[in-house]
């Protein structure tokens, strides 16, 4: 495999792209989570939550959807912007695309929820609807191909990367100690970002990546040596359901992760739970995965350090989400 040049993934660009996008994006809250139960996890530890949950869209993709988005107008006026996404980025992509005077026609999965839909539409978006998988992104191809308009990836190359870099540039300078942060993982566009800017402060601080079980693409690119594609992906993790990984951001995620750990849907919708009953948040299965692979299979690594977590998104409706939690109360008894 050729190697990927990732040189502009330094602490000098993502101070400026953070400084750059800053007038835009909300500069979310880290807080202590004050809850004895996940203090009892850590035995001694403290968790840290950065609530990107908080931010436009209702999930951290806002950042790279407007770092794309403004480096392309830098060099072309685009007939405006399309994208390809199962819900959060569609969202992401079309705020940001109304943000910056552009139209969006966003693709959007036959499998997404509804509400992501209507959120996308709510953005003045117009969506397409198409199978998931390649007929998605064919079909933003080909608006891409036959309307002029930019595609916004969801997960790939540098302004992706530095956008979401912000989120862990954020997060050293409200709590520095930090020792480890967890990451929900999909394509990788959060975690390149957040994995750089934290290792480029402080290398000592551990990076871990939680995947769903049924969608771990990451974890099997990085044992790999090489981006990988699933053959099947199953989880109800939709917004960690990209079927690959791509060059520039596992280049990415090989220089700064120090390990990737696989969790359940059962014990995902646990981590719902958690969140819900002693952090007093409501967020998606995405969110989830984070919190469960802190009471799962990273709580001996992680006994007394000071942890951060970035608690990713949170757009999911009220009869989804009851059923997940009701799901995770069930798992809750096997943790």
């Amino acid at each position: 495999m050729d190697q990927v040049d990732i040189s502009e993934v330094s602490l000098l660009n993502i101070k400026q792209r953070t400084s750059e996008l800053s007038q835009a994006i909300v500069r979310t809250p880290t807080v202590r989570a004050a809850s004895s139960i996940i203090e009892n996890f850590l035995e001694g530890g403290e968790l840290y939550l950065k609530l990107e949950c908080f931010q436009h869209s209702g999930s951290f993709k806002a950042r790279g959807a407007l770092s794309v988005i403004r480096s392309i107008l830098l060099d072309k006026q685009p007939a405006g912007i399309t994208a390809a996404s199962a819900g959060n980025h569609a969202i992401a992509a079309a705020w940001a695309a109304r943000k910056s005077g552009l139209s969006a026609k966003v693709v959007m999965q036959s499998t997404a929820n509804p509400f992501r839909i209507a959120l996308a539409q709510k953005e003045r978006a117009e969506v397409i609807i198409k199978e998931p998988g390649q007929a998605t992104f064919a079909e933003a191809e080909r608006l891409s191909r036959d309307e002029g308009r930019a595609f916004v990836h969801p997960f790939e190359g540098i302004h992706t990367t530095l956008g979401t870099a912000g989120v862990g540039f954020e997060l050293m300078q409200d709590v520095p100690e930090l020792e480890a942060v967890i990451v929900s993982v999909g394509g990788g566009g959060l975690i390149s970002g957040v994995a750089a800017a934290i290792k480029l402060i402080n290398p000592k601080c551990l990076i871990y990546g939680a995947e769903p079980t049924g969608a771990d693409a990451m974890s099997q690119s990085l044992k790999a040596g090489k981006p990988i594609t699933l053959n099947n992906v199953e989880t109800i993790a939709d917004s960690l359901s990209p079927p690959m990984t791509l060059p520039f951001g596992h280049a990415v995620c090989s220089a700064y992760i120090d390990d990737m750990v696989t969790v359940t849907d059962d014990k995902i919708c646990a981590g719902m739970v958690y969140f819900q009953q002693e952090t007093k948040l409501a967020v998606e299965p995405a969110a989830g995965a984070s919190l469960a692979a802190l009471t799962g299979p990273l709580r001996s690594r992680l006994r007394g350090k000071k942890v951060g977590i970035v608690v990713c998104g949170a757009n999911i409706d009220a009869v989804t989400y009851s059923e997940q939690l009701r799901r995770g109360l069930s798992a809750l008894d096997k943790i």
